[in-house]
């Protein structure tokens, strides 16, 4: 046995290009989807009928779960996927095929199934605390004629992919010889195929290339110990040598994973220390970040401390999220300012911050500009925006649209210095390049509940004001502190 390794002090310039890469993956993706469904609330008092909290839902939403939120990681990283599943001919059915389709991709692989119940989950949420999970499922076994189209359909999906994932949560799915014939079928095509295993049994799992149990699932399909180092890995080499697998990746929660392979090399990755807030789909991101990352061309220790990185970025949010490339970078990279500081993200990461903020009632305020050479001007104009609001977003020109604004000499810092600088100010949250003109977009993506700008406009003449105001949003004028402008400043430099 190889002796313990840490990676977390690799170097993250050696996995920016793989994450690049993650684009160029072609994954299968098959498994037992669910509809997850959150409620969301506050608890502010016990029943007197019982003693439970009583629950005051505000919001309810509703997301792919079970293999459908290994979908949701797979596409989020940018792979090209081939999903098969079945669902009930019902409204949850319908409704998860309805996801699909918004996520962007085809659910022609997904097969409606009479006599199917889908499965549901609900999570009934009061701040960042989950109160209590209900089910409604009935596992039962695919008919034959589902699993006669769907190993048709997955045969031909094979000729073209790179990895072939299970995603197993003891549905029905992956029951009986279902899991053992698409493993043949992956077989003669060359195929590696990644498990994310469930019951007992993992026999039918045989010829698999990984399995990727959690320690639970590793005591419970081994029967051995599981509490120290060497535990884990006797426990793995246990799990090797019975279902015939290349390697072994255990997930250890708050320890980090340890990967065991058939060659006797073992690594230990330790989990990056950080808020938790969920773990619900953890080991979804796991399986997901290992599949695409091996699809890319990275090797198997790569992949692994990538999916390490990212299932300690997804226990830092709500419900059954995803990983962004971004998030992947930014985390791999600590604060450098190429892969950006973590306040600076996407619309699409800010959007998932700000789904947070509104489960907590917090006010979000918005702010935009070039920013260009920061002065006290700016810092009035932020401390008044953020004493308006609970969390306040900036929306920063690029570069791109500060030179059709300010003209071919400007701006003199890159927008990556520039959101930088804002990013490290303590009254501003979250920095959002935009490369269009006008704020617009943004406006209409965050619905914010206060835009600021300068008291040298009027409201009329604030962009976006008219719909801010539409749906009850404030607009605040901040006060102007006299003596300070960047123009002014550039001038006096080049006199």
């Amino acid at each position: 046995m190889n002796k313990k390794k840490d990676n977390s002090t690799s170097d993250p310039s050696v996995f920016t290009s793989r994450i690049k890469a993650f684009r160029e993956a072609k994954v299968i993706c098959i498994g037992d989807i669910m509809l997850d469904r959150f409620v969301y609330g506050d608890v502010e008092r016990v029943s007197p009928e019982a003693p439970v909290p009583v629950l005051h839902i505000k919001q309810e939403t509703a997301v792919l779960g079970g293999a459908g939120n290994v979908l949701r990681n797979l596409l989020t990283y940018g792979a090209e996927v081939s999903f098969f599943a079945l669902v009930g001919d019902d409204v949850a059915g319908r409704e998860i095929r309805e996801l699909i389709r918004k996520e962007g991709t085809s659910n022609d692989g997904v097969l409606i199934e009479s006599g199917r119940q889908t499965t549901i989950k609900n999570r009934f949420v009061a701040g960042s605390q989950q109160l209590l999970r209900a089910d409604q499922e009935t596992p039962i076994l695919p008919s034959d004629a589902a699993q006669k189209k769907l190993l048709n359909d997955i045969g031909e999906a094979l000729s073209s992919a790179n990895i072939l994932l299970l995603s197993d949560y003891g549905k029905g799915m992956l029951a009986g010889e279902i899991a053992e014939r698409i493993l043949t079928l992956a077989e003669k095509a060359g195929v590696p195929v990644l498990v994310d295993p469930k019951g007992f049994d993992y026999a039918r799992y045989h010829g698999a290339t990984l399995l990727s149990p959690n320690l639970r699932e590793l005591h419970e399909a081994t029967l051995l110990p599981v509490a120290t180092d060497e535990e884990v890995v006797t426990a793995a080499e246990a799990l090797l040598q019975g279902v015939s697998v290349s390697s072994v990746l255990v997930t250890r929660s708050a320890r980090g994973m340890t990967l065991v392979t058939k060659e006797g090399k073992t690594e230990h990755l330790s989990a990056k220390a950080r808020e938790v807030f969920d773990v619900s789909g953890a080991g979804d991101t796991v399986i997901a970040t290992l599949a695409v990352a091996l699809a890319a061309g990275a090797f198997l220790p790569e992949a692994a401390y990538l999916a390490n990185v990212a299932a300690g970025i997804v226990v830092g949010k709500v419900g059954t999220a995803v990983v962004h490339p971004e998030d992947l970078i930014a985390a791999l990279h600590e604060r450098d300012l190429l892969a950006s500081a973590d306040r600076i993200v996407s619309l699409k990461q800010a959007n998932e911050t700000i789904a947070r903020w509104r489960q907590q009632d917090f006010r979000v305020g918005f702010t935009n500009g070039c920013f260009d050479l920061l002065h006290p001007g700016h810092v009035a104009l932020l401390r008044q925006a953020k004493a308006a609001c609970d969390r306040l977003i900036v929306g920063l020109n690029s570069d791109t649209s500060v030179v059709r604004l300010k003209g071919n000499d400007r701006p003199i810092q890159t927008e990556i210095a520039r959101a930088t600088v804002l990013a490290s100010i303590a009254d501003v949250d979250l920095v959002i390049v935009f490369t269009e003109d006008t704020p617009v977009h943004l406006l209409k993506a965050i619905r914010p509940d206060v835009l600021v700008k300068g008291a040298d406009y009027r409201v009329d003449e604030v962009v976006g004001a008219d719909f801010v105001i539409s749906y009850g949003g404030k607009i605040l004028l901040a006060d102007i502190v006299d003596g300070h402008s960047t123009s002014e400043t550039i001038t006096r430099i080049a006199k």
